[in-house]
């Protein structure tokens, strides 16, 4: 009678385990990009964003002077509405963790939630460069049709608008993921987001003592002279930056504290 053995431990499992590797903060922020195109809303606000300035520029082709008909005039007016939305997108990336109760899944896979953090910030921060760069690339479109159909089409610009636009549009978007992070509520950081900041500029006009302080935090100031022909002043940087520590760097702080300790649910 034949017998047979078990097979030995080290037959069947694995002798070298392999560790388990965290991923690299690219990957990570490949996937918050992601993420950014994957939601409904996130989709949307891009889509938004592209059609809004290719209104604005059509809007000048048909109804603007034809010496206006230049690259700086097509660039410069669609960085503000980009400017309104975008923080949007930086809220909701934050946000969306909590309202679509995500953030357990997320967090587990990724247990150092600062890594997360990080990422989407960097994805939204590389989201308002490349509007920056859409902007650029209508305009370029308007000026070419602009001087096949008469206007100026002249291609002047100087790179600090370029470099001044960039630091706009990044700075407003970390605003938008900084009071996300705070608020950790997506209608609550919206509102927040939109209100407080104007309800600090409306007190800045109507309170005579805070007007002196509204220079220096009220952000419709103090991001004012990034589109001036003039190149900045050393006051008009320190406006910026001031503005950018209340507004930006401690909601940023204390988001992060909060989101740190945050019980997952």
């Amino acid at each position: 009678m034949t017998t047979t053995t078990a097979p030995a431990a080290d037959a069947v499992a694995p002798r070298h385990l392999s560790p388990v590797r965290r991923p690299s903060l690219l990957r990570l922020t490949h996937v918050e990009l992601r993420k950014l195109v994957d939601t409904r809303a996130g989709r949307w606000l891009l889509i938004t964003i592209g059609l809004i300035t290719a209104v604005i520029v059509t809007l000048q082709l048909v109804y603007a002077d034809d010496t206006a008909q230049t690259f700086v005039n097509f660039f410069t007016p669609s960085l503000l509405p980009i400017g309104v939305l975008l923080p949007v997108l930086g809220i909701l990336s934050i946000t969306s963790e909590w309202s679509q109760r995500t953030a357990l899944t997320t967090y587990a896979l990724v247990p150092r939630r600062e890594r997360v953090v990080v990422a989407k910030l960097i994805a939204v921060s590389l989201t308002a460069l490349a509007s920056v760069l859409a902007s650029l690339g209508v305009a370029a479109v308007g000026t070419l049709l602009a001087g096949a159909l008469g206007g100026a089409g002249t291609w002047q610009i100087d790179g600090s608008l370029v470099l001044n636009a960039a630091i706009f549009q990044v700075t407003g978007v970390l605003m938008g993921a900084a009071f996300g992070l705070l608020l950790l509520n997506p209608p609550l950081a919206i509102v927040g987001y939109l209100l407080l900041p104007t309800l600090w500029g409306v007190l800045g006009e109507v309170v005579k003592p805070l007007r002196g302080p509204s220079e220096w935090l009220d952000t419709s100031k103090t991001m004012e002279p990034l589109f001036g022909s003039d190149a900045l002043t050393g006051e008009q940087w320190g406006r910026i930056v001031v503005s950018l520590l209340v507004w930006m760097v401690l909601p940023l702080a204390a988001g992060l504290v909060r989101t740190l300790r945050r019980e997952v649910s």
